[in-house]
């Protein structure tokens, strides 16, 4: 490949660009808010979360998806237990990547004066026909200072 073809613009590419929308679109059923962004059918989905200053999300399981997150602003903590039984905080900070396999209880947590805020990727895609069951309550270290979002399923 020349030059001038490695640096030339796609023209038949099917694709979808959105914005970060300035309010809340939903709430998780963890109780944080949620802005959607974009998702790839049977591959992936992307979201924006955002957890309030010194707030505590409703520790939950996800039935079917695996995420990776990514801290974009804030400080906080997150709490997991892996299908196996181990378990363990992670601090999170600006910069901090951490995944969250699928059947792992998971509990997160803002400190300090500002939100926490992270990119989310599940994979595969957040269910759309299952979302109300998805979401499993789960146990976690700290009472939530939220309540669930909708879709908060029991076993």
């Amino acid at each position: 490949m020349d030059q001038s073809q490695a640096h030339s613009a796609p023209t038949a590419i099917a694709d979808e660009t959105t914005l970060l929308a300035a309010d809340r679109l939903t709430v998780a059923p963890d109780g944080s808010d949620v802005r959607v962004l974009l998702r790839i059918p049977e591959r992936g989905s992307m979201a924006h979360f955002e957890l309030g200053p010194k707030e505590t999300s409703v520790p939950v399981r996800h039935r079917t998806v695996s995420e990776i997150w990514y801290v974009l602003r804030g400080r906080g903590l997150m709490w997991r237990r892996l299908p196996a039984g181990d378990e363990g905080e992670v601090e999170l900070r600006t910069g901090t990547c951490v995944t969250i396999p699928v059947g792992t209880d998971f509990q997160f947590r803002s400190l300090g004066n500002e939100a926490l805020e992270v990119i989310a990727v599940t994979m595969p895609p957040w269910p759309l026909e299952d979302a109300a069951t998805e979401a499993i309550a789960a146990t976690g270290p700290w009472t939530p200072t939220l309540g669930p979002g909708p879709g908060l399923a029991t076993e």
